[in-house]
C-alpha cells in the first residue's frame, strides 16, 4: 500500500489527512506543504495576526504532536510534478512519493498585475503567515496606507490599519465594495462602516503607477489623476487558483482544477478540494470555485470519506464570514444569482434575502448572526415566500427551528 498523498497543507489538505485517520484509514498518509511552518489557519492573517499582541503559534491548525500521534507525515515541499503513469509525486528536493490516492489541495495565490513601481519597498501582499508578519512590522512605522482592492482581504486590512491610527485609502475599480459577492444594500453598509472609521474610499478608479523615493513607496498615482500618499501599499485584488501543477500533469483545468460531483478530477485516482477545485454548480450548471474555510473543510472531509468508500456525491451549503472592526458580515450562498431582494432588519443589523424564480439562493447578514444561523438551516431545504419575508411579523428563526425539529424527528 502506497497510501494517500495530499498536496497542500492548508485547511482542506489537513482536514483530508485528519479525517482519513478518524475514519480508520490504516495506510501511509503524507501531506506535502510549500511553507516552512506547521499548517496554520488562514483567516487570522488579515485580522488577529496584524495585531502586535498576536502570537503566531496560536494559529496552528494542529500541534506537531497531533501529526506524530496520527502517523501523518509532513513533507517539506513544494511538489513540482505529478507522474500519473507511475502514480508518484516529485518533490523539489528530488524525492518521489508513491500514491494510491492523490488529493490536490493547492489553494490559491494572490492575483497580480503589471504596475510600474511594484518592486519598491513598502509594497505588500497577504497570503502567507510570513506575509502577515512582514506587513505587521511595516504597519508599526506607517502613516499612510493605500489598499488596492475593496474585497474581504482589503477591507479587513483597512480595519486593522485604522485601529493603529494609520491613514487609509482603499482604491477599488468597481462602483461599490465587495461587488462580486454581496448585494448593494450590504455594500452600502460596509462602505458606511469604513467611512465612519475614517477610511477614504476611492471607487471606480484604478492605480496606474506606484511612485517612490530612494527605493521606497511614497504614493500611488490613479487613472483619475490623483496622487495618493502612501508609505505602505497593500495589494488585495483577489486570488487565482493554484492549478499549475494539475495542468502540467494533464488534468482538466478551467479557473481551477475541474472536478465532478464526487470532487474527482479527470484522473479517477486524483481528487481536488478547497480553493483550487472548480465544481459544477448544481443550480446553474456552471463551474464554481469557492474560497472559504467552510468549503475547504467540508471538501477535505468529503475527500477522506470517498477514499474510505463513501458513495454519495458532494453536497454542502457554502457559508462565509468577514470581521471588519465592529462589523460582522456573514453570507450563506447557493449561487445561481437573484432577481429579487428582500431586506429585513434595521440600519445597523439586517439581512438581505436573495431570491431567484421564487427560490431562496442566498442570505447576507450584517451584524445579524441569529438570522445567519437560521438561513444556514433553511437554505437548500425550504424557501419562505417573498410575501412572508416582506412581512415584519414573519419569524424566520422560528421557521428554521421548525424545519430542524422536523428533520430531527424523522431521522
Amino acid at each position: 500500500m502506497r497510501g494517500v498523498v495530499v498536496i497542500g497543507a492548508g485547511h482542506a489538505g489537513i482536514e483530508a489527512a485528519a479525517s482519513l485517520r478518524t475514519g480508520g484509514y490504516a495506510g501511509p498518509v503524507t501531506v506535502v506543504g510549500a511553507e516552512g511552518h506547521l499548517p496554520y489557519q488562514r483567516p487570522p492573517l488579515s485580522k488577529e495576526l496584524l495585531d502586535d499582541q498576536a502570537d503566531v503559534t496560536g494559529i496552528s491548525l494542529r500541534p506537531q504532536a497531533f501529526f506524530d500521534d496520527q502517523r501523518i507525515t509532513l513533507c517539506p515541499g513544494p511538489a513540482v510534478e505529478i507522474d500519473r503513469l507511475q502514480q508518484q509525486v516529485l518533490v523539489q528536493d528530488g524525492s518521489r512519493l508513491g500514491y494510491d490516492h492523490l488529493v490536490l489541495a493547492t489553494g490559491a495565490v494572490p492575483r497580480r498585475f503589471p504596475l510600474p513601481g511594484l518592486p519598491l519597498r513598502g509594497v505588500s501582499e497577504l497570503r502567507t503567515v510570513d506575509d502577515a508578519l512582514a506587513l505587521r512590522a511595516s504597519m508599526a512605522g506607517a502613516r499612510h496606507m493605500v489598499v488596492l482592492g475593496g474585497g474581504f482581504i482589503g477591507m479587513e486590512v483597512a480595519s486593522a490599519a485604522r485601529k493603529r491610527g494609520i491613514d487609509v485609502t482603499v482604491l477599488e475599480l468597481a462602483d461599490r465594495l465587495l461587488r462580486r459577492v454581496v448585494s448593494p444594500p450590504v455594500s452600502d453598509a460596509v462602505a458606511a462602516h469604513h467611512r465612519a472609521a475614517g477610511v477614504r474610499l476611492c471607487l471606480e478608479d484604478r492605480a496606474i503607477e506606484v511612485v517612490g523615493h530612494d527605493g521606497h513607496v511614497t504614493g500611488v498615482r490613479t487613472e483619475s489623476g490623483m496622487l495618493l500618499p502612501a508609505d505602505l501599499l497593500v495589494i488585495g485584488i483577489g486570488a487565482i487558483p493554484d492549478d499549475g501543477l494539475a495542468a502540467r500533469a494533464g488534468l482538466e483545468t478551467a479557473d481551477g482544477v475541474v472536478v465532478d460531483r464526487y470532487l474527482t478530477t479527470s484522473d479517477p485516482r486524483i481528487m481536488a478540494v478547497g480553493d483550487c477545485a472548480a465544481v459544477r454548480d448544481r443550480i446553474t450548471g456552471q463551474l464554481r470555485r469557492l474560497e472559504s474555510i467552510q468549503n475547504a473543510t467540508d471538501q477535505g472531509r468529503y475527500a477522506a470519506a470517498r477514499i474510505l468508500g463513501w458513495k454519495r456525491s458532494y453536497r454542502a451549503v457554502p457559508w462565509f464570514w468577514s470581521n471588519q472592526g465592529s462589523l460582522r458580515l456573514q453570507l450563506v450562498d447557493l449561487g445561481g444569482g437573484h432577481d429579487r431582494l428582500v431586506v429585513r432588519g434595521s440600519a445597523n443589523r439586517f439581512s438581505v434575502f436573495r431570491l431567484c424564480d421564487g427560490l431562496l439562493t442566498g442570505v447576507e447578514s450584517v451584524n445579524d448572526p441569529g438570522t445567519h444561523m437560521a438561513a444556514r438551516r433553511l437554505l437548500d431545504r425550504i424557501t419562505p415566500t417573498e410575501a412572508e419575508l416582506s412581512d415584519d411579523d414573519f419569524d424566520v428563526r422560528a421557521l428554521a427551528r421548525r424545519v430542524l425539529a422536523g428533520e430531527t424527528a424523522s431521522a
